[in-house]
This record gives structure tokens, sequence and C-alpha cells, in this order.
């Protein structure tokens, strides 16, 4: 099919960007909060920026990390009912939940645009960057997350007893 190999090779790109994205996060948190604590007790001063910028390195790594979760199949599910069933329908549910899931993630994408319009002339107070930057992770996150799941709803991953 040419649709999933498109969305394969979107997907494939769009995940490599995403786990520099949660790599470089994680290590900016690690490097921004030990700096922060070394300042407090060792120096007895601390940066005005730090907690801010740990912040929004974690909104960052939260959130482009949920589609790399999609991916792997590694998000909490309850099959406690869906397993009982037949592969056939299974499948189907399968289909229909990721179907629905995409597109409960594109209305996520499209009001977390609105509340970024929103706030763009906000700042915030240490770091001189409009507030609407935690808002861009959960767009890029949740348009990344909706792709994962058409692909899903379009070739489900259902494994048989």
């Amino acid at each position: 099919m040419a649709i999933d190999r498109i969305l394969a090779s979107l997907l494939t790109r769009a995940d490599t960007g995403a786990r520099l994205v949660v790599m470089a996060g994680a290590a900016l948190m690690v490097v921004v909060v030990a700096a922060q604590v070394v300042m407090r007790y060792v120096f007895n001063g601390s940066f005005d920026w730090a907690d801010e910028v740990s912040r929004i390195a974690f909104v960052w790594t939260i959130f482009m990390a949920i589609p790399l979760g999609i991916r792997d199949g590694t998000h909490v599910g309850i099959e406690l009912l869906v397993s009982r069933l037949p592969v056939r329908l299974r499948r189907l549910v399968a289909r229909l939940t990721s179907a629905l899931a995409a597109m409960m993630m594109a209305v996520v994408s499209w009001i977390s645009i609105g509340v970024a319009s929103a706030t763009w002339s906000e700042r915030l107070g240490s770091i001189d960057i409009t507030s609407s930057v935690f808002f861009f992770p959960i767009i890029a996150g949740s348009l990344h997350a909706a792709l994962h799941l058409v692909r899903l709803a379009l070739s489900p991953q259902v494994t048989g007893p």
C-alpha cells in the first residue's frame, strides 16, 4: 500500500527527530538541575533562569516521547475483554480505537494551536521568550502521535492466541 509506505517513511523521520529532542531535553534537565543544586548548596546562590529552562525541557521531553510510546506499544492498555475476542474482532476494535485516538490527538493539536496563539504575547519571567513555548511540544507531539495512530488504524498490530 503506497499510503503505508509514505506514512512509514514520514514517521521514521519524525521518530528520529523526536528521539533526539527527548535525549537533548533529558540531558538539559540533568545539567541544569545539577548546576542549580551545586549553585545553591556550594556557592549559596542560584540561576534565575534554571527553573523555567528545566520546566521547558521537561514538557518537551514528555510530549515528544508520547508518540514513541505509541509506536512501541508501551502505553498502558487494558485488554481484559479485548484479549478474549476472536482475532478478526480484535483487529476491528484495534482499528476503531486507533482511529478514535487519532481524532482526539488532532483535536488536542488544534486546541493547542489556539491556546498558543492566545498566549503568544505573554513572556516568561526570567527568560525573554513567549510562554507559548510550552504548547509547541503539545502541538508537535499530538500530531506525531495522530500519525502513528492513523498507521495503526490502517494496519493494526494484533496478535492471536
